[in-house]
């Protein structure tokens, strides 16, 4: 895992109607998260609408979030745009929910799997990277409490728990 403390890497992507977002959409956010998702993952499925209901709840407090969906379309065309789009409407994702189509964005993040999560302070520097919560498909309902914990403190200006684990998923499809 990337330290903390790490800035946070630009970007620029487009979302699958063409509009282009990236970090400077976040202004002058006191927090941003960057979510690596994909439509196929079950480790995704398991928590994209608790994913959906927490952000929607943490960007009236200010959370600026990003999906990025990095996994190879070729190989995966269930992860490509038209999908993409029917998948944030499907989940109700109040963020874009964007292409990073050469992957130069996951390898930027140092991303692994999906979902990956990577929440930055308003000084864009990385305070977490862990798990969304302990539970998996099939284990239990998601809940989100361990990311969930991480941007309360990070809006209220606490400190972050420095005790982190990983996140668990899928590994992000890389091309050939």
């Amino acid at each position: 895992m990337i330290e903390l403390g790490t800035p946070c890497p630009d970007f620029t992507l487009p979302a699958p109607d063409g509009t282009m977002h990236g970090l400077t959409d976040a202004g002058d956010a006191p927090a941003v998260l960057v979510v690596f998702l994909c439509n196929h993952c079950p480790f995704v499925k398991h928590l994209a609408d608790q994913l959906a209901a927490l952000t929607r709840t943490w960007q009236a407090e200010g959370l600026v979030t990003f999906g990025i969906q990095s996994n190879d379309i070729e190989a995966y065309p269930q992860d490509g745009p038209d999908a993409m789009a029917e998948e944030a409407v499907a989940r109700g994702y109040p963020f874009p929910y964007l292409l990073d189509a050469d992957q130069s964005v996951a390898r930027a993040f140092d991303a692994a799997c999906t979902p990956d999560f990577f929440l930055y302070d308003g000084d864009r520097r990385l305070v977490y990277r862990g798990q969304f919560d302990e539970t998996r498909p099939g284990e239990g309902e998601a809940h989100g409490a361990d990311l969930e914990c991480a941007i309360e403190a990070v809006l209220e200006g606490r400190p972050v728990p420095s005790e982190q684990h990983p996140s668990l998923g899928c590994n992000i499809k890389w091309k050939a």
